[in-house]
């Protein structure tokens, strides 16, 4: 006699078949993406006229190195292959090609650079690969309607040109502004900036406008003119090794404007140091990082893990280059918005957790700056704190300015 299963046999296999299916539908993946891995791209200057900047790739590697050793998202290790272009916008492309069509990434994740990244836009949005964090400040990333993959990562050049044309208006509302930036996209942003601000008072204020090239081996001559100018204030937008240069020279011929000077050229060990400790001695900026050797910052609970995570993972790194505690940042709060995704790995879940960030507040970034995103808004950190280069170190000042509330 053959016996059939019981009723109640029965709606238990069947059970067990729709949790096992339900189980195996939750995970979703895309390329870069399985069980065991998340493929991350990355494109980095290691060589090059913005070689400083490097050193972001290297802490990046680093730490998502400690991730995989405390086990990885979700038990997946992330496996980071990072390239160099030499800041050259033709490599990109082919570096960035390498990485979507050959290795097969996830995403693209902090990849350095205005032209470069300019370059690979359209093909990125094109395929759907999120072009996500981009070490970049241009304002042009803040477009989700027209590039839905592409999203950037610290304040916008021309936000911090707004807060700086504040500074100048209620500090020095006479002032001679000589402008030195680099004719790129990054360059103009910030002139934009200046002038949303300055207004109709643009022509007046604005006495010298002078751009240089990445391919310049030194911009001395162009200090040297814009000495010649007789303006008090000295606008520096320009990337570490032509900061460091414009310091230098500027020192040498003894002149001593007011100086404002792009964030993303703030590196202690990177452009003061080299420049010269005397030299840079005044120069004025807007930060949202902290700096790793600074004193104040020794009982900070966020800076005690940084340098736990540095002592033993990037041993003998300077600290004093502001480039790594941006890494750091950048690479926490990809982690973050990977935890977010869970088991969705797929592109345009991705793109949608990093769009829905309710202010995270990674280790590095200064009291009171966060990041936070929305569909409708791609630029996850929009404050700003004013600082000025005293004895050796930065000192901050003032109040955190928002950035939304100076366009």
């Amino acid at each position: 006699m053959i016996r059939l299963p019981s009723r109640l046999a029965v709606l238990s296999a069947a059970a067990l078949l729709l949790t096992a299916g339900s189980a195996l539908a939750q995970k979703k993946y895309d390329t870069g993406a399985s069980d065991t891995e998340i493929k991350i791209g990355n494109i980095e200057a290691y060589s090059g006229p913005a070689s400083a900047y490097g050193i972001i790739g290297k802490t990046e590697e680093a730490y998502f190195k400690m991730i995989n050793d405390q086990g990885g998202i979700k038990g997946r290790k992330i496996n980071f292959i990072s390239y160099d272009d030499a800041y050259s916008p033709p490599k990109t492309v082919e570096q960035t090609r390498k990485l979507v069509e050959s290795d097969e990434v996830l995403f693209i994740f902090n990849p350095l650079g205005t032209p470069t990244q300019s370059a690979v836009q359209k093909y990125l949005n094109a395929k759907k690969v999120p072009q996500l964090f981009i070490a970049s400040g241009s304002s042009k990333w803040d477009d989700a309607k027209a590039f839905p993959w592409t999203m950037g990562y610290q304040p916008s050049y021309r936000s911090e040109a707004r807060i700086f044309a504040k500074y100048i208006l209620t500090t020095k509302p006479d002032a001679k502004v000589a402008v030195f930036y680099a004719n790129d996209d990054f360059g103009k942003d910030y002139l934009l900036g200046l002038k949303d601000v300055f207004g109709d008072k643009a022509s007046k204020l604005i006495i010298a406008e002078e751009s240089y090239e990445n391919s310049e081996p030194t911009i001395d001559s162009h200090i040297v003119k814009l000495k010649g100018t007789n303006a008090d204030v000295f606008v520096n937008i320009s990337t570490p090794k032509f900061a460091a240069q414009a310091i230098k020279k500027m020192h040498e011929i003894g002149w001593k404007p007011m100086h404002l000077m792009t964030d993303v050229s703030i590196s202690i060990g990177a452009v003061m140091k080299p420049a010269g400790l005397e030299a840079s001695e005044g120069v004025l900026s807007a930060g949202y990082l902290k700096d790793a050797s600074d004193p104040q910052w020794k009982d900070d609970a966020g800076m005690k893990k940084f340098m736990a995570f540095v002592e033993k993972y990037m041993p003998g790194a300077n600290i004093s280059d502001a480039n790594m505690v941006y890494g750091y940042s950048a690479a926490q709060t990809m982690v973050h918005v990977l935890e977010k995704c869970g088991d969705d790995l797929t592109r345009a879940n991705v793109m949608k957790q990093a769009a829905s960030i309710d202010k995270f507040v990674p280790d590095t970034l200064l009291p009171g700056v966060h990041v936070k995103t929305s569909a409708a808004d791609f630029a996850p950190i929009e404050q700003l704190k004013m600082m000025k280069f005293t004895n050796g170190k930065w000192d901050l000042f003032g109040d955190v300015l928002s950035a939304e509330t100076n366009r």
